[in-house]
């Protein structure tokens, strides 16, 4: 989302890079470049104006024009000010209450009721008990949609009956969560396509009968200015806790995301970062401000890696590893467990671009990994542990049953050799036994 932002940024970093010093004209032009970057990323202008404000106080201090290198200091002011204006720290959501319960409100086509089911999922991966429960009426087929997502995460979903008055609904289902132990209870209500009267009226109601610990509002990062300004709409009407951007892995520039914390001041509490039931994170403010300056977010990689990699699997690997035993089978089954923690794409946006050109999306194919997989699922179990065996009139089997070429076939013989060649180098060359211990930033059990 923020790539043309992050690009603009960086040019004006490296025009600095080099000074001896810093003046007032320095900052002048890396400022001005650094407003229409954020003017160009349809951030508020308001927003962009106390920006570029407090950025210049700070960087017009003697601290700064005494430096001896400006480039990292710049980068630094402008790193903790974008991390203020997008909330400065991480708020995590309030789950008070016995049960806590959730409201998620919002325009229509905002994507409510796909992200109650993440929201769900994301809870119960953490142990809670969610209840998931349909308020939204009016919208047809609304109701099915999240008993089919629900069913889709595994988690209980409130059979309303004949019941179609959305606060009686509500209550109703808090009731339901006491009697059978349900910890939380997640309120999917109605939208509209523009905010009105008669919704804010109803979800004033519920709020009243039903006192939740929590009301999010779901904004599209799609829709820009837009969300900003319904979700200060909602707040004077409603008093919104938190927001919930969705499609941040979206082509857009990213505006909404800088803005909303601002003009709205409340917290960004969640994003949706694709379409799976997965694909919800919390926001961390300090993290996104790095991600957009090019220092990658490593805490949040690691995270998703310690949530889908299989640690038995990692150290069963390390062993056939360390004995140079690995197959054909083994790649098959990290491409697997690559493949769980998403797109390569968004997994490259996490990592820190060193100067380097920024990866772009485009530049990343994830098919690669299904065809790789294809071929690999085409082989026998006995090739795949004895990759010796493979032949050329085996190769056109493989190449015939997978729809890829014998070139391609090839190819991947290359790399799972290179990769066995590296591995075994890694084992025997690194271990604890030479060195004491693993080296810095690479896991122990790679060296076990």
């Amino acid at each position: 989302m923020f790539d043309n932002l992050q690009e603009r940024i960086e040019r004006t970093f490296k025009t600095l890079r080099g000074e001896g010093s810093l003046n007032e004209w320095h900052i002048d032009n890396a400022l001005k470049e650094i407003r229409v970057a954020l003017l160009e990323a349809d951030v508020h202008f308001k927003v962009v104006k106390q920006f570029t404000s407090r950025v210049r106080e700070q960087a017009t201090g003697e601290k700064v024009l005494t430096a001896l290198s400006p480039a990292q200091q710049v980068t630094k002011i402008v790193r903790d000010e974008l991390q203020a204006l997008l909330g400065g720290s991480h708020v995590g959501l309030a789950l008070v209450g016995e049960p806590a319960v959730l409201m998620m409100t919002g325009l229509q086509g905002s994507g409510k009721t796909t992200t109650a089911a993440k929201l769900a999922l994301h809870l119960k991966s953490r142990g809670r008990r969610p209840l998931l429960v349909p308020c939204d009426v009016y919208r047809p087929a609304a109701i099915e949609q999240l008993r089919v997502v629900a069913e889709g995460v595994g988690v209980p979903f409130f059979d309303l009956g004949d019941d179609r008055k959305p606060v009686s609904i509500a209550s109703r289902a808090v009731k339901e969560a006491r009697q059978f132990f349900y910890d939380t209870v997640i309120l999917d209500t109605a939208g509209r396509l523009h905010v009105d009267d008669e919704l804010m009226v109803e979800l004033q109601s519920m709020k009243s009968e039903v006192n939740p610990s929590e009301i999010l509002f779901v904004a599209d990062a799609m829709t820009g200015q837009d969300a900003v300004k319904s979700a200060a709409e909602f707040d004077s009407r409603l008093g919104i806790t938190g927001i919930v951007l969705t499609k941040m892995d979206g082509d857009a520039r990213g505006g909404a995301a800088l803005s909303i914390k601002s003009v709205v001041d409340r917290p960004i509490k969640l994003v949706g970062t694709g379409e799976k039931p997965a694909d919800l994170e919390l926001f961390h403010p300090d993290r996104m401000a790095q991600r957009i300056l090019g220092m990658g977010d490593v805490l949040s990689l690691i995270e998703r890696v310690e949530e889908e990699v299989d640690q038995q699997e990692a150290a069963r690997l390390a062993k056939r590893v360390a004995k140079d035993q690995f197959t054909l089978e083994d790649l098959r089954q990290q491409l697997q467990q690559i493949k769980k923690m998403g797109p390569l794409s968004q997994i490259a946006g996490m990592l820190p671009s060193m100067g380097m050109p920024k990866v772009r999306e485009d530049d990343i194919d994830d098919k690669a990994l299904v065809r790789m997989e294809a071929i690999l699922n085409s082989m026998t179990n006995r090739e795949r542990e004895h990759p010796q065996l493979i032949n050329g009139k085996r190769k056109k089997r493989i190449a015939k049953g997978s729809g890829t070429s014998v070139q391609e076939i090839n190819r991947l013989m290359k790399q799972y050799l290179a990769m066995k060649k590296m591995m075994k180098k890694l084992s025997k060359g690194l271990g604890p036994r030479k060195f004491g211990k693993p080296p810095r930033g690479l896991p122990p059990e790679l060296f076990g």
